[in-house]
């Protein structure tokens, strides 16, 4: 028997057939159960646990269908339409299921039925039954009023005037019942009879694409696994080309035979459809979660599914046949250390639209990060437009860029707006030997703090010891009273 709190007083949640047997009830206190039977086993109610529990049995019911949503704190609901056939029909799916969780130690009730209002009300008041279409109402009207999944009160309000079942509802005038008891009865009422559709929303989303295989013989091996991968990919890869895209996000799905399930994902930073390259990038992931996967006594089936895809880019073959992109060979390298390492593990930097250093570049994962979609523009070869030939020089930035700018001590200048003779940096004093600068950089006017932002003039320094330095200094002699201030920027070597 289980046990919660509820208005400062520990009762009954949930209890077994024995304690059924003994006349116990829910919501009877643990105290009066105790009086009666004073050797019941009595548990505290672990709600967390319970719905990490309910989770992995909506994990596992995906073998079914996608459409798996969780109902309350104790049910699940299964939208099978045009899954049953794939089982042998409605009953031989209806008792496969039930099988399964009665070997690995459940004790469910299930309903099929072609509204959910009633499957729900057939798997709590009738045990295992199929309703045929149309027959809803019959099914309903000799049930309690819990059957129509109405709250609380209205149920109490529906019984002080007599209205004690399903049926009786049901015959009654709909206008009387909508002023007295709401639109929420009208409501849950014509959805159990099917007058009015409700959707199933299910708790993952649906993938566009998906390829699995029943094994005869679970599996247990790596190496089975991945040879499966390539299977499944080589299927998958006719239902992309038809339809013109490449896969940006799989999934491996993993179920095991008592009812683990476990979820491998793997993304990509270019449309894939080729089966040995998603067997490579799966092989990688493998990897690193072998310690992770518990392949207990073997995996029954393997579903593969495209999460997410993109429009493929078919490349021209040359004359020998073979494509060409330079950058496919990155990508696929980038792919397989994020597959195991993490997503984090590749990044790469992107220019951003500002004139401060440290906001020039940001860092984005490599599949993430925006990709050139067009060919570079090509010059104009209009006859008789003079042709500009200058080159274009950019200021040079150090190797290294700090994270933050380290302030430095500078005690002396040649003039006011020139370099530093000697600088101070990490307790260490270092000679001017050269200067280059300075090369002005002022904040965004766009930006709201743009104004409290000082000007910076940036300095290319060399020592004595022939040691480059990128340093700068914030804010202009005589613009204010505060002193300017300076900092360490980067390092060119």
């Amino acid at each position: 028997m289980i046990s919660h709190r509820q208005a400062n007083a520990q009762r009954i949640a949930a209890l077994d057939e024995r304690a059924e047997a003994l006349h116990l009830k829910r919501g009877m206190g643990i105290a009066d159960a105790r009086a009666m039977h004073p050797s019941i086993d009595v548990v505290e109610a672990d709600p967390e646990a319970d719905r990490r529990l309910l989770e992995s049995l909506a994990d596992w019911c995906d073998r079914y269908t996608p459409l798996v949503a969780i109902d309350a704190a104790d049910g699940l609901f299964l939208d099978v339409t045009g899954c049953t056939h794939l089982f042998g029909g409605e009953r031989a799916m209806l008792d496969d299921i039930l099988s399964r969780f009665f070997h690995q130690g459940f004790d469910v009730r299930a309903g099929l039925a072609a509204t959910p209002g009633a499957a729900w009300a057939a798997a709590r008041f009738s045990g295992d039954r199929i309703v045929p279409g149309g027959e809803e109402e019959a099914l309903l009207a000799p049930l309690p009023l819990t059957a129509l999944r109405i709250e609380p009160d209205i149920r109490a309000s529906l019984e002080s005037v007599g209205l004690r079942t399903a049926g009786a509802v049901m015959a009654a005038p709909r206008a009387p019942l909508a002023r007295r008891f709401g639109r929420s009865l009208l409501l849950r009422l014509d959805q159990a009879v099917g007058r009015l559709d409700e959707a199933v929303s299910p708790r993952l989303p649906v993938a566009p694409l998906s390829v699995e295989r029943y094994l005869a013989e679970p599996i247990m091996l790596t190496d089975e696994i991945e040879r499966l991968v390539k299977m499944l990919a080589t299927t998958l890869k006719a239902d992309l080309e038809r339809r013109g895209e490449g896969a940006r996000r799989l999934a491996l799905l993993l179920f095991r035979v008592d009812g683990a399930v476990s979820r491998i994902a793997v993304g990509t930073s270019r449309p894939l459809r080729e089966p040995l390259l998603i067997q490579k990038l799966f092989h990688e992931r493998l990897a690193a979660l072998e310690q992770d996967i518990d392949a207990g006594y073997g995996f029954d089936l393997v579903r593969l599914s495209v999460l997410s895809a993109a429009a493929f880019d078919m490349q021209q073959a040359d004359l020998t046949g073979e494509t060409r992109d330079d950058g496919a060979d990155i990508a696929l390298f980038a792919d397989r250390i994020r597959a195991r390492l993490g997503d984090s593990a590749v990044l790469k930097p992107v220019a951003v639209e500002s004139h401060l250093p440290e906001r020039a570049v940001a860092t984005h994962s490599y599949a993430e990060a925006p990709q050139r979609v067009s060919a570079p523009k090509k010059p104009d070869k209009t006859p008789g437009k003079m042709k500009d030939t200058r080159p274009v020089l950019r200021p040079e930035r150090p190797i290294r860029l700090f994270r933050s700018p380290e302030p430095i001590e500078v005690p002396a200048t040649e003039m006011p707006e020139g370099p530093p003779l000697n600088f101070r940096w990490r307790r260490a004093l270092y000679r001017v030997a050269r200067a280059e600068g300075p090369e002005r950089i002022a904040a965004e006017w766009w930006r709201e703090a743009a104004g409290q932002e000082a000007t910076r003039d940036y300095f290319r320094i060399e020592d004595s010891d022939g040691r480059r330095y990128w340093l700068y200094r914030q804010g202009l002699y005589g613009a204010s009273q505060a002193a300017p201030r300076w900092f360490m920027h980067g390092v060119f070597a």
